[in-house]
């Protein structure tokens, strides 16, 4: 695994480019598949979960070819009903959205339960209640999920819990069954409303996309179209929260303002300027912030993606915070190594109470999951010595060359492995039929 080596008290200052959102890519490429022609994806990160998926698809059959500007070619006409690949799904979450994708598409799925980071209980129920009334009959056995149905049907389906990954999911079965669906308790979260953009440009029937209340008129096929993902938020979050934390000043480009609006707000209550100019926004941060509460949400609430790199922030306040995380139960795990830093920080089940402190100190830490790993990144930015995350490939799921972004901005930091080494590897290797998902 590799190693982030930061020494910390540096002020960052420039500018930093966002990529294309993580949640809205590992969605859209396999919602892709439904397509009767070929698809291009534009403003793909280049990060581990998109590498995976590209094998994923190859696995399937589909035959991708990326031109080196960060866009891939999805042809699926080759892309069958076989078992999904249990080795790459289990490395990854979105792994799931195959069974909507081939119920849809063939009446027939036969997928791995998803990995993904351990953040808690991450079940699947609201997806399975869907498709079951869909048509779908639908089987967990020996780790796999099999669900058959000669042809799914419109049905009126109301989530018990806001799921963003149900949400979808759904969406991509319903757009080729039988009839209307109605998917009442819908995410709003921009990545659903990104992937219904792609799915109406292959020419689907979707109304509703980032409201509570979606309605999808199934079609007998889809369009090849080509299509731009939308700028990732938390990645612009997590270096606006930077630039905060190390009193620097920061322009995130690349960015959906309106997406930011809750970190735009919690900042501003900590004392830093925000300043928005059309596609990027400006952080300055105070010599040291306030402390705030925060509480995450589904969106358009404060997003629990940024939860860590925020907890990181406020252990150096002024003041005493309280963060309480309401969507994944496994979210302060993290809190055990701010602590070897000298953060003092009391979980009570889902709150976190912060007491600042006036500096973290250096120390080595180890990353579990993806955004707690962002967060105690962060925490070594905050801190005066030099830190250690091991564990840093974690990082790589979600961030593109993390650390090359923040040595742009003045932060002290490297690692003991390039950047990227898993993503070249997976998206260099070609699979036993010649195909290959080319070079992002």
């Amino acid at each position: 695994m590799a190693t982030f080596r930061i020494r910390g008290g540096r002020r960052l200052e420039g500018a930093v480019r966002a990529g294309g959102r993580k949640n809205s890519a590992v969605a859209v490429l396999p919602a892709a598949l439904l397509a009767d022609g070929p698809v291009r994806v534009d403003n793909l990160p280049r990060i581990v979960d998109v590498a995976i998926m590209t094998r994923l698809l190859i696995s399937a059959g589909a035959r991708l070819q990326g031109d080196g500007s960060g866009a891939l070619w999805i042809d699926a006409s080759q892309f069958g009903p076989k078992p999904v690949d249990s080795v790459w799904a289990g490395r990854l979450r979105a792994s799931y959205y195959l069974l909507g994708v081939c119920l849809g598409r063939f009446g027939e799925a036969d997928v791995p339960m998803p990995g993904g980071c351990d953040i808690g209980v991450r079940p699947i129920d609201q997806h399975l209640k869907g498709l079951a009334a869909m048509g779908a009959e639908v089987e967990i056995a020996h780790g796999r999920v099999r669900a058959r149905a000669p042809r799914l049907h419109g049905a009126h389906i109301y989530l018990d819990v806001t799921s963003v990954g149900a949400t979808i999911n759904l969406m991509l079965a319903a757009v080729r069954a039988e009839g209307t669906t109605i998917i009442e308790n819908a995410a709003k979260e921009p990545h659903v409303v990104d992937v219904a953009t792609l799915l109406l440009a292959m020419g689907a029937s979707i109304v509703g996309a980032g409201t509570d209340v979606i309605k999808v008129r199934g079609r007998n096929g889809l369009l090849g179209c080509q299509h731009s993902i939308i700028p990732d938020e938390i990645e612009a979050a997590t270096y606006m929260i930077a630039a905060a934390g190390t009193g620097g000043d920061v322009t995130v480009e690349n960015v959906i303002p309106r997406h930011l609006e809750p970190i735009t707000a919690k900042l501003g209550e900590a004392g830093a300027e925000v300043l928005e100019a059309g596609e990027s926004v400006r952080v300055r941060g105070p010599r040291r912030c306030r402390a705030v509460n925060v509480k995450t949400l589904p969106y358009p609430g404060f997003p629990t993606d940024a939860q860590q790199p925020m907890t990181a922030l406020l252990a150096t306040a002024v003041g005493t915070s309280t963060v309480t995380e309401t969507i994944w139960d496994g979210r302060f795990r993290f809190v055990d190594e701010l602590l070897r830093m000298g953060a003092r920080i009391r979980v009570e089940g889902r709150t976190a109470i912060i007491e600042g402190v006036p500096t973290l100190g250096g120390a080595p830490v180890r990353a579990t999951e993806l955004r707690g790993g962002a967060g105690l990144l962060l925490a070594g930015l905050f801190a005066d010595g030099e830190s250690e995350v091991d564990a840093a490939d974690f990082v790589d799921r979600g961030y593109e060359a993390m650390e090359t972004k923040l040595s742009g901005l003045g932060a002290d930091i490297d690692r003991t492995s390039a950047p990227g080494d898993l993503a070249d590897t997976l998206w260099a290797a070609e699979d036993p039929a010649g195909r290959t998902a080319g070079r992002l």
